[in-house]
């Protein structure tokens, strides 16, 4: 396995978007999302983000792409097309220690992104290790098909009672968990039956699992 999975909180981190077409507008999409503090680095700017930027939803730096660009940031994208400004700032991000992602060129990312399916707070990533994008989206929109809202109603109940368990300083088996997220519990959020179905599930972590 060449690439770790893995989710990372950049609310309030400075990000550097180096782009300002339809690609630099998707990863600024997906880090406003996030919560990032985003600059994008482009001399001109599509009608996405220029919208954007009229929001004052990010910093624009209104010129290309320069040396000593990623000074203070913790990640840098890169959606230029020119591959020599590709291995410019993926040389930069080696020497300032900024991890750099550039848009379809794997040489030049220290990480890289995958595909993602969401419902909810339910996020799926999917990665082909940068061999097939297309196959890494074929495999996004059948997750999508799949993960229904009663998922994402599911994941809704499951974070509330586990706090509550907390609270009260119960601790509950993993495998009890699993054994408790079942197709009827799904059944009943999907059906309004909100009450009943957290009654289910707080008796069903008081059991045990089983075997």
């Amino acid at each position: 396995m060449r690439y770790y999975p893995v989710f990372l909180d950049i609310a309030g981190k400075p990000v550097v978007v180096i782009g300002g077409g339809k690609i630099a507008h998707q990863k600024v999409a997906g880090l406003l999302k996030a919560g990032a503090e985003v600059t994008v680095i482009s001399p001109e700017l599509n009608r996405e983000m220029s919208k954007l930027a009229a929001g004052a939803r990010f910093r624009h730096i209104q010129r290309g792409y320069q040396s000593g660009d990623l000074e203070g940031y913790v990640l840098a994208f890169v959606a230029t097309d020119d591959r020599t400004v590709n291995a410019t700032v993926a040389q930069e991000g080696k020497q300032r220690r900024v991890w750099v992602n550039a848009v379809d060129d794997a040489p030049n990312c220290d990480f890289i992104m995958p595909a993602i399916a969401q419902e909810g707070g339910l996020i799926a990533a999917i990665s082909t290790s940068g061999a097939s994008p297309a196959m890494a989206r074929k495999m996004r929109e059948e997750l999508e098909a799949f993960l229904s809202e009663g998922y994402a109603l599911m994941l809704e109940l499951a974070a509330e009672v586990r706090v509550e368990l907390r609270e009260r300083g119960v601790l509950v088996d993993s495998d009890v968990w699993n054994a408790a997220l079942d197709e009827e519990l799904k059944r009943l959020l999907v059906q309004g039956e909100r009450v009943a179905a957290k009654e289910r599930l707080m008796r069903a972590l008081s059991q045990p699992v089983s075997s």
